[in-house]
């Protein structure tokens, strides 16, 4: 499926194609609620990086977390997470470990997407006191990290699209 999104402000637009559109993993950690974080948390997407077209690009600015590592040294994330100079919008988030992948926000598309037949909380651990977690009957949640890939959950529901 192809999406299309852009910023707030209009400064920037892009378009990329994703196999796996459904918007169904809430994430909860500070990070997600911090930058990009609506209800207290985030929604990413999965698609394919070689496909991403931007227009606006003099007006997207990277933020690269740091992170306290398990010996207590603080370190930079290799994760990139793109915004909107402009208005602050959350727009993607790409990772060198996994070059191909790219993560919209949800937030940043304005393609009609698919309504998820059920979500994954994660993170939940690190869920704000005043975020209430409304869950389905079919919802799953974790403390951390699921235990199955946005594309993993696709295919078990048959929900890929073929037209990545």
């Amino acid at each position: 499926m192809k999406l299309e999104g852009s910023c707030h402000c209009g400064a920037v637009h892009f378009s990329v194609n994703s196999a796996h559109p459904y918007p169904f993993n809430l994430c909860y950690c500070s990070i997600c609620r911090k930058t990009a974080g609506a209800g207290g948390y985030a929604i990413n997407l999965s698609a394919d990086h070689a496909s991403l077209n931007v227009k606006g690009e003099e007006h997207i600015s990277v933020y690269q977390v740091m992170l306290t590592g398990d010996s207590g040294a603080r370190e930079q994330s290799p994760a990139k997470r793109h915004f909107c100079s402009r208005c602050g919008s959350a727009l993607w988030v790409w990772d060198p470990r996994w070059p191909e992948l790219m993560h919209p926000f949800a937030s940043a598309i304005d393609s009609t997407l698919p309504v998820p037949p059920e979500r994954t909380h994660l993170m939940v651990g690190s869920k704000a006191s005043w975020v209430p977690l409304q869950t389905g009957d079919h919802d799953k949640v974790f403390d951390l990290y699921p235990d199955e890939s946005i594309a993993q959950w696709h295919q078990r529901l048959g929900l890929e699209s073929g037209d990545s």
